[in-house]
């Protein structure tokens, strides 16, 4: 009987013992990090805020469940409201900051306008929704983007329109309709003029329009654009103004297609045009995945996440957008960890592992092609490229996939 009891005895302490041995290493088993999430639930871009968080939301659920609970990291998304306005991210940031994060999400240039000459100084890493810009492309940046900018992609799209169109014989006839309401849109005005202005027997550019960003109607201007004989407008800027621009050459019954961003696509703005039958002969230029009808890797991923992680955002290039960015941002925490370990991470430590890692189009799940970033630009300098899809027999399909753009100075 004082055996038996002792035996308990021994193995109550030997059992108490492995608690308290297991139980610190249970408590920092796993390290959460807050990754701030800058959003716009009530500025231009609120209409496609859902599909970006959508998909950055979903991608954290998988990577938590799938990769960092496994690595002993917890991912905590919090989101705030910038309303796409410099000002507002400037004013928000120091209490971001004081959550202490190392890595977060932004959507594109008034954010970068306001912090890429804070986060150096603050060890932040942000990666942005949008292609880049070239008021961005500067060395040591800590604001980053999977895509080249605005001007790298309808570049890109310039020079395959006229080797394609014109068989590069002669220029094309472009014009541009931006907006002076945030510096990405000027910023497209300022780098596709200066390339016009280089390449004379490439592009013709006849007129930059300057629009508000919610238009109530362009039909004026469309007018002058189409009796100048522009071949394909460039449309780089709001929803809103992509809309307009498409309903004024409906009403003046014209047939020039125009070229899109990812975040005013054809998919996307379908909607609101009465269908993507409306935008037949309209093109697509961006340097991410195209959200095609094809059974992609893309697809499938978007998929898994719809069908086990909770993603509602329809199948479109916002949602892309927002995955991709959320594929990068956990890739390099994934990164991190495993060369300084889990709870040891910093901001400065997550940039440094970015500089040194290439990220390959198959960790991306083809989101992306390959990813490489160097201390002289925000954005993968080395042979930019870009995917071009055009709407046929209402589908948007790729007309070229990995069209490499040509070589640009900064503007």
């Amino acid at each position: 009987m004082r055996l038996t009891a002792s035996i308990r005895y021994a193995a109550a302490l030997a059992t108490a013992a492995l608690a308290c041995s297991i139980a610190p290493r249970t408590a920092h088993a796993q390290t959460t990090y807050v990754v701030p999430s800058l959003s716009d639930f009530s500025g231009p871009f609120s209409t496609v805020m859902p599909s970006i968080g959508g998909g950055r939301e979903a991608v954290i659920n998988w990577w938590n469940a799938e990769v960092g609970a496994k690595q002993g990291i917890k991912l905590q998304m919090k989101a705030y409201d910038t309303r796409f306005e410099t000002a507002q991210t400037a004013s928000l940031w120091p209490g971001i900051l004081a959550e202490k994060p190392l890595v977060g999400f932004a959507l594109g240039g008034p954010d970068t306008a306001a912090l890429q000459q804070r986060l150096p100084n603050d060890k932040v890493v942000m990666f942005s929704a949008s292609a880049s810009n070239g008021f961005a492309w500067r060395p040591n940046q800590w604001i980053l983007s999977l895509r080249p900018t605005f001007v790298h992609e309808f570049v890109g799209f310039i020079d395959w329109y006229q080797k394609t169109k014109a068989e590069g014989k002669r220029p094309i006839k472009v014009a541009l309709v931006t907006s002076e309401s945030s510096p990405s849109y000027v910023d497209v005005a300022k780098g596709v003029t200066a390339f016009a202005k280089a390449n004379p027997k490439v592009v013709e550019l006849v007129e930059v329009v300057f629009a508000e960003a919610q238009p109530a109607d362009l039909t004026l201007q469309m007018r002058r654009v189409t009796n100048s004989g522009a071949e394909v407008i460039l449309a780089p800027a709001s929803i809103q103004q992509a809309i307009a621009i498409k309903r004024a050459l409906q009403a003046l019954n014209k047939k020039v297609p125009v070229a899109f961003a990812m975040h005013n696509a054809p998919g996307f703005i379908a909607k609101p045009m009465g269908g993507i039958g409306s935008m037949e002969g309209d093109y697509e230029t961006q340097g991410g995945a195209l959200a095609t009808d094809d059974d992609t890797e893309v697809k499938r991923f978007y998929d898994m996440l719809a069908t086990k992680y909770g993603l509602k955002a329809p199948w479109n290039g916002i949602t892309i957008g927002g995955i991709a960015q959320a594929l990068l941002l956990v890739r390099a925490v994934e990164a991190g960890a495993k060369k300084y370990g889990p709870d040891k991470l910093t901001g400065e430590l997550i940039h440094k592992t970015l500089l040194e890692t290439t990220f390959t189009s198959a960790s991306l799940f083809g989101y992306s092609s390959d990813i490489k970033y160097d201390i002289s630009a925000p954005f993968p300098v080395q042979n930019p490229k870009v995917n071009i899809g055009v709407v046929k027999d209402g589908k948007l399909m790729p007309a070229v996939l990995g069209y490499s753009v040509p070589k640009m100075d900064l503007w």
